[in-house]
Formats: C-alpha cells, structure tokens, sequence
C-alpha cells in the first residue's frame, strides 16, 4: 500500500446510501423473523409472497441466519478496529 499524505486521503466515510439500504435490510430481516405474523405480504410486491415462502417453509434458517450474520458484523468490526489500532 502506498502512502498517503494526509488522514483525509487515507480515511472515506461510507456512502450514505449503502448505510441506508443495510439499515433498511437489517430492519426488514428483524421484522421477519421476530413479528411475521405482522407482516403485510401482500401489500410488499413480488418481496411479500418471497418472504412469506420463507417465513412458513424456513423460519429456522431465517433466525440462525440472524444471529450469525449479526456475529459476522460484530466480528469484522472487531477485526477492523484492530487493523486500526496498528
């Protein structure tokens, strides 16, 4: 890696509309398998009958896929904080 010349160069912030579209997607993934009964499906567009096959036929596969992606973030974080303390 090259050097830079200053922080500014070095550090970007994220696009907002990357924070916003995992925003949105980790709230709709909580809403799904937390509250499905709560879901209006049909009001969704082609996402709602998706959803609501995954909701009746692989609830379990949603919840572990829940918390192990919650575990993934938490671990990258983790590990990037690291790199930036070196």
């Amino acid at each position: 890696m090259g050097s830079t010349g200053s922080d500014k160069d070095y550090f970007q912030r994220g696009s907002l509309l990357w924070f916003a579209v995992i925003t949105l997607s980790f709230g709709y993934y909580t809403w799904v398998v937390f509250w499905p009964q709560s879901i209006p499906y049909q009001s969704l567009g082609p996402l709602g009958p998706f959803t609501q096959y995954l909701v009746d036929h692989h609830h379990a596969l949603l919840h572990n896929g829940y918390w192990i992606a919650w575990l993934i973030h938490i671990g990258e974080s983790l590990y990037a904080m690291a790199l930036c303390k070196q």
